[in-house]
């Protein structure tokens, strides 16, 4: 994704949009197992995660919630956790792991359904299956909803992918420290540790 330029562009005929979905609906579906994304109203069925890619979450979100917790700066999500990102047509994404800071939670307070919006910090870890484009799309889905930050997790090249804009990121590796800068404060890991 270091060489990515980030687009979005989609155009739906007044058809297709009878049949779209709202985050009501997504809501409303059946609990089969599946975990379910909403992508301008349309469902996309999402397998789940492998083992790999499961431990990189884990390893990410419990250091970030360990310091999230300790200095009191909000909340850390889990993986199924949906924030409502886009309106008419609805889109609901389900980061890896999300951080929302105390002046969000005190704006909004702690919801029951979906996060209205964007989290401060979304974290994407790459799947085996996952396309080059479909990531490009997700990083940009979060930042036009207004993160303020994304990390993008490549367990196979072990590196993790700073945004801040889709012009302005950095590519991460090894000793290389990831910091929260000023959406997670005080957050320091080194890269390497995320995959060990």
């Amino acid at each position: 994704m270091a060489d990515m330029e980030l687009n979005q562009s989609t155009s739906t005929s007044p058809t297709a949009k009878s049949n779209l979905l709202t985050a009501d609906d997504l809501a409303k579906q059946p609990n089969d197992g599946a975990r379910y994304e909403l992508v301008k109203g349309v469902l996309q069925k999402m397998p789940p995660a492998g083992f790999e890619h499961g431990i990189c979450a884990a390893e990410i979100g419990s250091r970030l919630n360990v310091h999230v917790k300790t200095h009191k700066l909000g909340y850390v999500c889990g993986a199924e956790t949906g924030f409502k990102i886009a309106q008419n047509p609805d889109t609901v994404r389900a980061p890896d792991a999300a951080f929302v800071s105390q002046a969000s939670i005190e704006q909004q307070g702690i919801v029951r359904g979906y996060w209205e919006g964007a989290p401060d910090l979304a974290v994407e870890v790459i799947s085996p299956g996952d396309t080059y484009a479909e990531v490009a799309e997700k990083v940009e889905e979060w930042l036009t909803a207004g993160c303020r930050m994304v990390w993008v997790i490549n367990p196979r090249r072990e590196t993790v992918e700073v945004y801040r804009s889709n012009k302005d990121f950095t590519v991460l590796r090894g000793t290389d420290i990831l910091n929260g800068a000023d959406v997670v404060e005080g957050f320091k890991c080194q890269v390497q540790d995320i995959f060990t």
